[in-house]
This record gives structure tokens, C-alpha cells and sequence, in this order.
């Protein structure tokens, strides 16, 4: 008889960054209100769902988002590195359309190479961590679901690369909604399904620090 098990991807909720700058992997940025209420939002939504395993990169958004759905469930909070933000070298900065940074001198090494990216980590070795993490929570909830909470850009890419797409896109077109639900559905060890939810609505992709 086959198994079926399914991964929920989730997005963590609303950043409080009031400055609007690109946090990345930055410590101390916490969920605003709004993000904690769209937390409790995918905790009810998930209530009735077969979770028994809650996986989370170690950023603090990330972690604050897992824990009313780990409480819901009665389960530990996994802490998994491989879910954490991708790395960035604007990180810390404001960059974003609009605001300059493309006519300063000093940015242009970064931008030399959009498919890579040269300004950050590779896509591809986003994607080989994230399917990594994404394969240990279907063996730790094997014949039931796992939720790992991550990040957009980590997401995504997980999601173009099991489809078969290309790596480098355009951060507009990204569908991946804060607190969203991109599911893995797994028969056995084949991949067998993948669909997009938003339990908590729409946002937009292209808001810096969301």
C-alpha cells in the first residue's frame, strides 16, 4: 500500500521594518501585529489537518510564525537551517525600484549576473538546501504532513525547481504571499502534486521587508 504525505511550505507573516530596509538574515526582526494575527489565521486554517512534524528556519519571523501552529498541533518547533533566508550582500540596506541603487557605482559589481544572482546565493544551491529540508520533513511525518516555515525567495525557487523552470525570474511575478501555503504532496518518495494557498490573503511581492 503506498503513502501519501504531504509538505506545507509556509511563508512567514508581515515584518515589523518600519525603515523598509532588506533584513535577509539579520537578527532581531520580529513579526508585526498584523503578522501575528496572520499566524494565528494558518494555525486555524491547518487546525484540522494531519500535522505532526513543524519545521523552521532559525530567523525570528520565521520562528514566531510556526509557534501558534506547533501549539495548535501539540508538537516541537524544529529549528532547521536549511529553511533560513537566502543570503544577500544588500542585506541591511534599502534597494529596491525607484530608489537610486542602480546608479551607484558601488552596486554595479553585485549586478552584473541576474542568473546566478552576483549579488547573492545562488538559486541552485537555494533550491538543493530547500529540497533537502523539504525531504527530511517527508520522512519525519511520513503518511501524515509537515509544515516547514521559510521564505519567500527560498520558496519560490524550491517551487520553479521541482517544476522545472528556470531559476532566475522576475521578483514581481513571485507567487508567494506572506503566511501563504505552497504544498508538497508526496506519494511514497514520488512527487505527485503541488498547489498554492494564501489562508491569510493576497500581498504584494515586490514590498521591501514583507
Amino acid at each position: 500500500m503506498s503513502t501519501t504525505t504531504r509538505v506545507h511550505l509556509l511563508r512567514h507573516g508581515e515584518v515589523h521594518n518600519p525603515d523598509g530596509v532588506l533584513y535577509g538574515r539579520l537578527p532581531g526582526f520580529r513579526l508585526s501585529d498584523n503578522g501575528l494575527a496572520q499566524a494565528e489565521q494558518v494555525a486555524k486554517a491547518l487546525a484540522e489537518n494531519d500535522i505532526t512534524v513543524v519545521l523552521a528556519s532559525p530567523l525570528q519571523r520565521a520562528q514566531e510564525t510556526a509557534a501558534p501552529l506547533a501549539a495548535t498541533h501539540g508538537v516541537e518547533i524544529h529549528t532547521e537551517d536549511r529553511l533560513i533566508e537566502a543570503a544577500n550582500r544588500f542585506e541591511g540596506k534599502t534597494f529596491g525600484v525607484g530608489d537610486g541603487a542602480l546608479r551607484r557605482p558601488r552596486n554595479w559589481p553585485l549586478l552584473t549576473d541576474p542568473f546566478t544572482p552576483s549579488w547573492g546565493e545562488p538559486y541552485l544551491r537555494i533550491a538543493h538546501r530547500m529540497l533537502a529540508a523539504a525531504l527530511r520533513a517527508r520522512e519525519l511525518a511520513a503518511g501524515h504532513e509537515a509544515v516547514c516555515v521559510s521564505h519567500q525567495l527560498p520558496i519560490w525557487t524550491l517551487r520553479r525547481f521541482l517544476l522545472g523552470q528556470r531559476l532566475w525570474h522576475d521578483p514581481r511575478r513571485r507567487q508567494c504571499a506572506l503566511a501563504s501555503l505552497t504544498t508538497l504532496e508526496f506519494t511514497d518518495q514520488e512527487l505527485t502534486g503541488l498547489w498554492y494557498s494564501e489562508p491569510a490573503g493576497a500581498s504584494d511581492p515586490t514590498v521591501t521587508g514583507a
